[in-house]
């Protein structure tokens, strides 16, 4: 053992903390041809002197250098995802997604949680470049903020002229491939069905207020309710449970007799369906529930959560295939669909 490092020598006495110039010496080659064999770099190495460095790794026990052996091998084997949280039910579906394409193609997927922080957003992007990752997917609604998307959009460019590949879920300004929840017209189906009910007086839970995703549901709830929604029938929330109960809880201070809240997430309709049970309001008797996304705990709660069913793994699994597929001359946008499930929680305007 070497008194100042302590790293193993070359004597080959097992040391796991071996370097690569042990492995050099021990199998009496150059370090830079103990790198080539060990890091799998496309130079071409005689069989003889691969077989020695092989040996001599096997007999120190080396371990290499993970990020040594990224930067040497020819093609990436790291995808980078951007989340906004991947403890949310619906970007754990999502990530289910993305990872299973991922390692079916035998890549390493680092997942990075942006809280909805724009600023936080933009250095992962970053760092993801500097690891030289092959595909950066960006999994969550854009937002309405000119100066953000711009200074994005300029991080994703550089990212795709250093040779990696860019795909987002959702609708950003970015220009190159996306997958997109058909959030509109899953948010007109929901209003129309309401509207069909006898509903008139509806509440919307929204999400926040800059992301493309809310004000894209907000607007598809209004047009299939037939009318546009007054301000004091909206209230703005994290896409959280507790986000979902506050806002329900001001909706309905402030507006009596509505007959129901749409929340524009499952999340949050259960945060609606906890407090209005806690107030001993029936539902859907006297208030009817319904919510967006259909995360698994929408069929479980009580009474079961009537939604908008968006494929979310499918939403993961196609971003991804899109991301480690080549290049393009037209950026490549899919939609996909969005259903209507309907469930206990939602039953006709009460007389």
């Amino acid at each position: 053992m070497c008194p100042t490092t302590g790293r193993g020598t070359e004597a080959g006495r097992g040391w796991p903390w071996a370097t690569l110039a042990d492995v050099a010496r021990r199998a009496g080659v150059s370090p830079a041809t103990a790198s080539r064999v060990i890091n799998g770099s496309s130079k071409p190495v005689a069989d003889e002197l691969r077989e020695r460095v092989l040996r001599a790794v096997a007999d120190l026990r080396y371990v290499p250098n993970v990020h040594a052996q990224l930067l040497a091998r020819p093609q990436r084997s790291v995808v980078g995802v951007v989340v906004h949280d991947v403890s949310d039910p619906y970007f754990a579906e999502v990530t289910r997604g993305l990872q299973r394409v991922a390692t079916d193609r035998g890549r390493l997927v680092i997942i990075c949680n942006s809280y909805r922080d724009p600023e936080r957003e933009l250095e992962y992007v970053e760092m993801l470049r500097g690891q030289q990752v092959a595909a950066s997917v960006l999994a969550g609604s854009g937002y309405h903020d000119p100066a953000f998307t711009a200074r994005l959009t300029e991080k994703l460019a550089a990212h795709e002229a250093t040779g990696g590949r860019v795909a987002v879920i959702g609708r950003h300004e970015h220009p190159g491939d996306a997958v997109m929840p058909a959030n509109s017209d899953g948010a007109r189906r929901l209003g129309a069905e309401l509207r069909r009910l006898g509903h008139h007086r509806v509440g919307v839970i929204a999400g926040p207020r800059e992301l493309t995703t809310t004000s894209d549901r907000l607007g598809g709830v209004a047009e299939g309710l037939g009318a546009a929604l007054p301000p004091e029938r909206v209230r703005y929330a994290d896409f959280t449970r507790d986000g979902g109960a506050r806002a329900a809880d001001e909706l309905l201070a402030a507006v009596p007799g509505l007959t129901a809240l749409a929340a524009l997430n499952d999340s949050m309709a259960v945060g609606a369906l906890t407090l209005l049970r806690a107030r001993g309001v029936r539902v859907p008797e006297e208030v009817s529930v319904v919510g967006f996304d259909d995360i698994p705990v929408a069929a479980d709660v009580t009474p079961a959560l009537t939604t908008v069913r968006l494929p979310l793994v499918e939403l993961g699994a196609r971003a991804m295939t899109l991301a480690l597929e080549p290049a393009v001359d037209r950026p490549r946008v899919e939609v996909l669909p969005a259903e209507l499930v309907r469930r206990d929680s939602l039953g006709p305007a009460p007389a």
